[in-house]
C-alpha cells in the first residue's frame, strides 16, 4: 500500500465515532408491567369477592325471612325463640331495628318459662308487621 492510501484509510478511521450508550429502560418497563398486572388481578379478585359476599348476605337474609314465614305458632315457646333469633338477624336498618325493639319484649313473655299460653293477637300483629317490612326491604 502506498502512503497516500494509508493516509486515506487513517483519515476514514478517525472519522468513525465511538459507540454511543443508548439508555435502556426496558427493565423498568418490564417490572412496571408486571406490577400493573398484579395490581389489576388483585383488584379484579377484590371486586369479585366483594360481589359474592354481598350476594351471600342477600341470600342469607332471604333465607332468614323464609324461616320466619314458616314459623308455626302452635309451639309457642319454640316459635318465640325462633322469631327472636331470625328477627334479630334481619334487623339491619333503622326501621327493622325499631320494629324489633317493639317485638322483642312481646316475645320475651313466651320464653324462659316452663309452661306458656298461646300467642296473643298483639304479638302476632307485631310479628306479621315485622315480616312484611322485612319482606319489602329484602
Amino acid at each position: 500500500m502506498d502512503t497516500n492510501q494509508t493516509a486515506n484509510i487513517n483519515e476514514q478511521l478517525r472519522d468513525i465515532k465511538p459507540l454511543l450508550e443508548i439508555p435502556d429502560s426496558s427493565y423498568y418497563i418490564y417490572w412496571g408491567l408486571i406490577d400493573f398486572a398484579i395490581f389489576l388481578v388483585v383488584a379484579i379478585l377484590f371486586f369479585v369477592a366483594k360481589k359474592l359476599w354481598d350476594n351471600r348476605k342477600i341470600n342469607l337474609a332471604k333465607g332468614y325471612l323464609e324461616a320466619m314465614k314458616k314459623i308455626d305458632w302452635k309451639e309457642t315457646k319454640k316459635s318465640a325463640y325462633e322469631a327472636t333469633h331470625y328477627a334479630r338477624l334481619l334487623a339491619t336498618d333503622e326501621r327493622r331495628k325499631e320494629l324489633f325493639s317493639q317485638l322483642e319484649p312481646l316475645l320475651e313473655q313466651y320464653k324462659y318459662k316452663k309452661e306458656v299460653e298461646s300467642v296473643d293477637q298483639d304479638t302476632l300483629n307485631k310479628f306479621n308487621l315485622y315480616v312484611q317490612v322485612a319482606d319489602e326491604s329484602v
